[in-house]
């Protein structure tokens, strides 16, 4: 993803989750998706749909039932 991208994502989940920690971070491999942090904790995957000339951006977040406890 473009860093302007980035900005925009982060500033969007800041604003959002009302957590000024959080971090949206590119991926070296990847160019259709980035990473969400909060601090140095990795929470889940951003990635970048645009599909029939509609951009959107799906997040997506694992949850282990060993974090649940």
């Amino acid at each position: 993803m473009k860093p302007e991208e980035i900005r925009k994502l982060e500033a969007y989940f800041k604003r959002t989750f009302q957590n000024p920690t959080l971090q949206v971070r590119a991926r070296p491999q990847k160019k259709d998706s980035c990473e969400l942090y909060v601090g140095e904790e990795f929470l889940g995957i951003i990635f970048r749909d645009d599909e029939d000339g509609e951009l959107s951006y799906n997040f997506s977040m694992a949850i282990l039932d060993i974090d649940l406890d």
